[in-house]
């Protein structure tokens, strides 16, 4: 059924898939700072390389951003549900944490961003 040529083709294939996998799902670079927002409008820009605590406010109350080691998280928010704290440390460049109810966001950026599946 398959001949010889047909196999070298298949696992050219498979070679190639592999490397694009490992090429495009790589991480972006070290982030250098965090941008803070508020109803979408950037308010503040902090450095990564210096621990902190920083504290915005939202409608619904105090959101904590902890800066710590070169990343950054939502330490505390007052919106019902926690997916922002939930998201954990961000780490790379592009990474980002919402928290919709509060109106306010987080994102690393560096000299690298991230593609995400909106890029392609």
């Amino acid at each position: 059924m398959f001949k010889a040529g047909d196999y070298l083709v298949l696992l050219a294939l498979c070679a190639l898939l592999l490397a694009a996998f490992l090429q495009l799902g790589r991480h972006a670079g070290a982030a250098s700072s965090v941008i803070v927002r508020q109803n979408g409008t950037e308010t503040v820009r902090l450095p990564l390389r210096l621990n902190r605590l920083h504290v915005a406010r939202g409608p619904l109350g105090l959101t904590e951003i902890e800066i710590h080691n070169g990343q950054a998280r939502i330490r505390r928010d007052p919106s019902p549900r926690q997916y922002c704290v939930q998201q954990g440390w961000l780490r790379h460049s592009g990474d980002i944490a919402v928290c919709l109810p509060n109106r306010v966001s987080i994102e690393l950026a560096g000299a690298d961003l991230a593609h995400d599946s909106l890029a392609y």
